[in-house]
């Protein structure tokens, strides 16, 4: 299992507050060690994957909790909160054996024509089913045995949404194509994994407002990853991006003819209330000023200048520049 928690983007909420008590099924999945288990042969041990630590994937998840979110809100629209959860690593037949005999929805992906899952509750499908037709999400308090039709077709309508936010998140690593296969739930659907192949789970939590999340997990073989080895291996190294000489020009020459206001203030003298009540056209106010006067700029100080005359018309000769000019 990666420790470490995932990482939350805009949009994306994590948090332990989020994360509802495990239920008996989520309980039970043992994640096998990372990067050693059984060997084919007697004794010894063997790499489960070749993926490292895992860390890339896990930031794939975090970036697919966006669609996941939107997914969701599209059908009981309502505000969800969806975040990527740890990944664990585990053989396909240990993780069908954890879930017991609790009713679970099997959605068949792939992923550049290679197989993966969507695992969900069925509890949470019969949520779903009552949402989308205008009820609160009651479920029903003895679940069936088995999918109704109508969980068919609601999660043939959400399978390509998740499609969607999985190839969408896998994109600016690996462009890969993800595309929703003949929705017809049941565990008869994992056939296209055998039971002893290494899958990697990647968990998503999903809440809408403040009620408790419920699990959504993506199961990857590694056999379907392995194409991608390179890439969720490789480091990630930032190259700067040339800039736009054209770009940059046009917007200099934007910036540079912004107007912005002038003011100098020549003087502030003051007279008595008394004095404001008598004034009438013709009065003098008298007022005195030194050889230098403030000029501000958009109401910051620009400098100090000298009053005179320029082409015949009042104008202030700079004389000392302070402030952001300086």
């Amino acid at each position: 299992m990666v420790n470490e928690p995932a990482t939350p983007e805009s949009g994306v909420v994590s948090g332990a507050s989020d994360r509802r008590e495990r239920t008996r099924a989520d309980a039970l999945v043992s994640p096998v060690t990372l990067g050693a288990g059984p060997a084919g042969g007697a004794g010894g041990a063997a790499k489960l994957h070749p993926f490292g630590d895992l860390h890339t994937l896990q930031h794939l998840s975090a970036r697919a909790a966006r669609g996941v979110r939107q997914t969701f809100e599209g059908v009981w629209r309502t505000e969800t909160r969806v975040w990527a959860e740890p990944l664990e690593v585990l053989r396909l037949a240990d993780y069908r054996l954890a879930r017991g005999d609790l009713l679970t929805a099997w959605v068949p992906l792939s992923m550049d024509g290679r197989p993966l899952l969507c695992v969900m509750d069925g509890t949470f499908i019969f949520e779903l089913i009552d949402m989308f037709f205008g009820g609160r999400g009651d479920v029903p308090p003895i679940i069936a045995q088995e999918f109704t039709p109508a969980a068919d077709a609601l999660m043939a309508r959400i399978a390509p949404s998740l499609a969607r936010a999985l190839e969408t998140a896998w994109e600016p690593l690996a462009p890969a194509r993800f595309e929703a296969e003949r929705c017809e739930l049941g565990a008869g659907l994992t056939s296209a994994i055998e039971a002893d192949e290494v899958v990697i789970a990647t968990r998503f939590g999903i809440a809408r407002g403040a009620g408790k999340p419920a699990l959504l997990d993506v199961l990857y073989p590694v056999q379907t990853l392995k194409p991608y080895t390179v890439a969720l291996t490789g480091k990630v190294v930032a190259k700067p991006t040339g800039v736009d000489a054209e770009w940059q020009t046009a917007l200099t020459r934007a910036a540079m003819a912004v107007r912005v206001p002038v003011r100098s203030v020549l003087a502030e003298p003051t007279i008595s209330l008394a004095r404001l009540m008598d004034l009438k056209p013709g009065d003098v106010i008298p007022i005195s000023f030194g050889t230098d006067v403030p000029v501000h700029i958009g109401g910051m100080p620009l400098g100090m200048g000298t009053v005179g005359t320029s082409n015949g018309r009042a104008a202030i000769r700079i004389t000392k520049l302070e402030g952001p000019v300086q």
